[in-house]
C-alpha cells in the first residue's frame, strides 16, 4: 500500500505542487519555517534517502537545486538551506528552506500558520519560476 508521500506525489491527496517530472515531485511543507519551504521526493517510494541508487540520488539533488533557484527567485533570501530529516513519513525528502540567518534553518522553531489560499499563492510563485528557467 503507497504511503502518504507516494499518494501525494500521485495525486491521490492534495497538495501544492511547485515542481514534478517523471522521476520527482516538489510541493510545499504544510508546517512550513518560512514562505517558500517545499519538500523534494523521488516518486519511487524509498524510506532512507541513501537507499536510492547513486544516480538517482545525484538526479534527485540537481532536480532539488532547481527548485531551489527558483524558490529563492520567488521569495527573495540570502540562501535555501537544504536538510534530510524527518522520521515521522518514511519517504526519502529533502527539505528547502529560504533563509536569512541559519536561525531560520531550526526545525524547532515555531511554524507559520498559513491558510490554503496563502500556500496556493506561494506554490504558485515558485512553480512560474520553476517553469521559466526550464
Amino acid at each position: 500500500m503507497a504511503g502518504l508521500f507516494a499518494k501525494i506525489a500521485a495525486g491521490e491527496i492534495p497538495s501544492h505542487k511547485v515542481a514534478a517530472d517523471d522521476r520527482f515531485y516538489a510541493f510545499l511543507d504544510i508546517n512550513p519555517l518560512a514562505k517558500g519551504h517545499t519538500l523534494v521526493i523521488p516518486r519511487r517510494e524509498v524510506d532512507y534517502i541513501f537507499d536510492l541508487d547513486d544516480d538517482e540520488l545525484a538526479a534527485m539533488t540537481v532536480f532539488a537545486k532547481r527548485v531551489a533557484r527558483a524558490i529563492k527567485e520567488a521569495f527573495p533570501c540570502r540562501k535555501v538551506g537544504m536538510a534530510v530529516l524527518g522520521l515521522e513519513v518514511p519517504h526519502a525528502h529533502i527539505h528547502l528552506v529560504p533563509m536569512q540567518t541559519e536561525k531560520d534553518m531550526i526545525f524547532s522553531n515555531p511554524k507559520l500558520k498559513l491558510d490554503d489560499s496563502e500556500l496556493a499563492d506561494i506554490a504558485a510563485r515558485i512553480r512560474a519560476c520553476f517553469e521559466a528557467r526550464g
